[in-house]
């Protein structure tokens, strides 16, 4: 494992999050490896740890001034042992070849976990749709497809949403493919339900992160009744956390954005949370203007020169963080153990660094890592899949009970896994070696490829 790890790194030296992401997996999966001495000897870690194919271009688009702008586009696709690649669109100055890889190396695992037939990858762009206008974000999603078209297909790599690419450029793009293969086929998930989307999609992540912590209590014979919980984000994920939060009697104190972050000791109730919604999805504001309508909250300005986040600073007894990779650190994780929390369900890709997550398996406490418990999300995309393929249209009632048996499936099978391995109750082991497994067994059997 150490040589491979090395490998990597002195292959790779600047992807750091990369790094991160193959190491925990790595350490994870050890006992499996040495279970299975045939894994080293098909170089399995090798060929899970490189991408079967990294594509990346130029993207040239006109804002509305008429002055030429050059991004970069990106598409990773890591593996399709189990079905086409599978794994959103991030626009966002943050996007880096690392950042995707790292994503694209979670969602084999994350989709693998889901039981559907499907691949992992990712994509996207260091372009930033915050502050454009509807006809630059057009313009640019155009250029952007106008590329990723020959790379993609229902049956070769389906794109999502994720960071910065909502139903907006999701129907952008879609436009753009459609045109250019004059086809309708099912290659983007995510779409406007009147042309193909599945209903509960947008809800999925936030819904499924929430069941996941649900299924983890009920180990213990508790619920989320009465429980205060902290969300981190104000995006789709973190919305619809606190909503099925509120549905199953939690009590939300916290929200966030990338300027600071409120604290509502009331709690947040679901006329507080529509007016979050209208205030992020519709006027695309920022979270301090939540205390001009609730002045009995707190709103705390976001300060990098601090070695923690505030955020986690107050009492609860569940975490729920939904905004960003490395969101918690060694000293967040220690505030969140000293103020009750029992209980960290992740919503985001992996937003808790390895000292955190050391303090959390350390102290025995319920956590669940990003692959297992924010699955909803591709879970729901697949589902959409399997609709356009039907030309059909199921129910809210139908997705959201099949989200709800997939999270139950997925909570089930990172326990069995963890105990057969020998951790009982370390989800992340679990769903490590859970995913891991597929995956490579899958490799093994389609030979040398």
């Amino acid at each position: 494992m150490t040589d491979i790890l090395k490998l990597i790194k002195d292959k790779d030296p600047v992807e750091k999050e990369f790094h991160q992401a193959v190491e925990e997996v790595l350490v994870s999966v050890q006992p499996v490896l040495d279970r299975n001495p045939q894994y080293r000897q098909e170089a399995v870690l090798e060929r899970i740890t490189e991408p079967e194919r990294t594509i990346i271009f130029r993207v040239p688009w006109m804002d509305d001034q008429g002055q030429v702008q050059v991004n970069r586009g990106f598409r990773i696709q890591m593996n399709s042992a189990i079905g086409p690649y599978k794994g959103g669109l991030r626009f966002h100055p943050s996007v880096t070849l690392s950042i995707l890889k790292f994503l694209a190396f979670e969602q084999v695992f994350k989709n693998a976990l889901t039981t559907l037939a499907m691949g992992g990858g990712k994509g996207g762009s260091d372009f930033d749709p915050k502050g454009k206008s509807d006809n630059e974000v057009m313009r640019f999603c155009q250029s952007f497809m106008t590329e990723l078209f020959r790379h993609i297909g229902p049956n070769t790599d389906v794109p999502a949403g994720d960071i910065g690419v909502g139903a907006r450029e999701i129907g952008y793009l879609f436009g753009t493919y459609k045109k250019l293969h004059n086809e309708f086929t099912g290659v983007l998930t995510g779409k406007s339900l009147g042309w193909g989307g599945s209903l509960i999609r947008p809800e999925a992540t936030g819904y499924g992160s929430v069941y996941f912590a649900a299924e983890m209590l009920a180990t213990k014979n508790e619920t989320l009744e009465g429980k205060t919980c902290l969300v981190s984000g104000a995006g789709n994920v973190s919305q619809y956390t606190v909503e099925k939060i509120i549905e199953l009697g939690g009590k939300v104190v916290t929200l966030s954005d990338s300027s600071g972050y409120i604290y509502d000791e009331e709690g947040i109730d679901s006329g507080k949370l529509d007016f979050v919604k209208r205030l992020k999805n519709i006027k695309r504001g920022r979270m301090h203007e939540y205390i001009d309508k609730y002045s009995e909250a707190v709103y705390t300005e976001a300060d990098s020169s601090l070695d923690h986040n505030p955020l986690w600073d107050h009492k609860a007894d569940c975490a729920f963080p939904s905004a960003t990779e490395n969101e918690i650190n060694q000293k967040d994780a220690t505030n969140l153990m000293n103020n009750g929390v029992k209980l960290v369900c992740e919503g985001a890709n992996m937003p808790s660094a390895p000292e955190a997550i050391n303090i959390f398996l350390d102290k025995k406490i319920l956590y669940a890592p990003g692959k297992a418990s924010n699955a909803g999300g591709v879970a729901v995309s697949g589902l959409e899949m399997a609709q356009n393929s039907m030309r059909l249209s199921w129910p809210a009632e139908e997705v959201d009970q099949r989200l709800k048996i997939i999270m139950k499936n997925i909570h089930q099978t990172c326990l069995d896994a963890a105990s057969e391995y020998g951790t009982p109750g370390n989800y992340m082991a679990g769903a490590n070696i859970a995913g891991f497994t597929k995956v490579v067994n899958a490799m093994l059997d389609q030979g040398l490829v």
